[in-house]
């Protein structure tokens, strides 16, 4: 059938002239590549055919397709086993604390409530982003495998901005949470109810995966020269974009239209939503009152610095700051995706009595608060 096919695409092509044409690739001195034109061979074909000429002529091109090399820790490369160790264990503690945290929120009856729903979502979050992260970091360190394909790259790089965004938006509805919690607690149950977690969580997964559907098809568009040497031990979005040759000016643009969209938009909310909050506390009569109202917020304040001040500073990196030292761009970029996953847990069973009372009853787990 393939035979018969080809041979019919090969008559075509004979009929225009010889348009067969003949690629050469200079990257690491490959030989010239001789290959059919895929539209004078494909146009004169009916559409059932002109489909399966299109997926024969890319698959017999996906083979040439560029190669991405990831870096570790650049002058350390001879200790990279050893530094390897305490990735492992940073890993492994992310794993296990967010782990933990959905079989808590699962099975304790009384952690049931929007929060707790919210942290259940957030913790399935970090999971996600160590679990696409993990697989390249280790790589380089365990293997020194620092070599990724085009369609790897983007869909590691697909899952961590998706996952990134979706977090932003869960830490949104966490400060929604928190903003009907102590301005309008008597409606609080009738506001945050389960369809309406459902809902804002759904919201936070669409909006993430919808606006970054379209980046990996501009990257596909792009050619790439040079070593294509990534400054990252996984595929980030702006970095690849660097490597990429052309006018990248739209997909850069877009880049900075879905950041606006999704973390900017998310920042101004929050801190609108705890404006309010610290007013609605200050107009409390009793001092009591006012710091355990705002100790219900400890947690959410301290997971958002964790997850945003990372975010912030790798962005900062990547605009203002081209001759930075590699390994300060190493160091920024495992805290970026690693800290907040490895955080979170912790923070939540430091500072959540309801937390700590859950994994006293599941764990026979002890307190380990300071002055406690």
């Amino acid at each position: 059938m393939r035979g018969k096919f080809w041979a019919k695409a090969v008559q075509y092509r004979q009929a225009d002239h010889g348009c067969e044409k003949e690629k050469h690739s200079t990257d690491g001195g490959n030989a010239g590549v001789r290959s059919l034109d895929t539209t004078t061979v494909c146009k004169h074909l009916g559409l059932p055919s002109y489909i399966h000429c299109l997926m024969l002529a890319f698959n017999s091109t996906a083979s040439n397709w560029p190669t991405f090399s990831f870096i570790g820790i650049p002058g350390l490369e001879a200790a990279r086993i050893w530094i390897s160790i305490p990735f492992c264990v940073l890993y492994l503690i992310a794993l296990v604390g967010n782990a933990l945290l959905l079989i808590l929120v699962t099975a304790e009856q009384n952690l049931h409530e929007p929060q707790f729903y919210f942290l259940a979502v957030l913790a399935l979050t970090d999971l996600g982003l160590s679990l696409s992260t993990m697989p390249s970091v280790l790589a380089v360190f365990w293997f020194d495998a620092r070599h990724v394909g085009l369609d790897a790259c983007l869909t590691q790089m697909f899952f961590i901005h998706t996952l990134s965004s979706v977090e932003s938006g869960v830490l949104v509805a966490m400060a929604f949470d928190r903003l009907v919690a102590i301005c309008a607690p008597l409606n609080y149950t009738r506001i945050l109810t389960h369809a309406t977690v459902a809902c804002l969580s759904g919201a936070a997964l669409i909006r993430g995966a919808t606006l970054l559907a379209p980046l990996p098809f501009f990257l596909r568009t792009f050619p790439f020269c040079g070593a294509n040497i990534l400054s990252h031990s996984y595929c980030y979005y702006p970095d690849v974009l660097n490597l990429a040759c052309g006018d990248v000016s739209f997909s850069s643009t877009y880049g900075l239209v879905f950041v606006l969209c999704t973390f900017a938009v998310d920042v101004v909310f929050i801190i609108t939503s705890y404006m309010k909050i610290l007013g609605t506390i200050m107009k409390l009569k009793t001092q009591d009152r006012n710091w355990r109202s705002l100790h219900t917020c400890a947690c959410h304040i301290c997971t958002v610095l964790v997850f945003y001040l990372p975010l912030i500073s790798l962005a900062v990196l990547h605009c203002y700051t081209q001759d930075a030292s590699p390994i300060l761009y190493t160091t920024m970029s495992n805290a970026y995706l690693l800290m907040t996953p490895l955080l979170n847990p912790l923070v939540y069973s430091l500072k959540s009595q309801q937390i700590q009372a859950a994994l006293r009853k599941r764990f026979w787990v002890q307190r380990v608060i300071a002055g406690e």
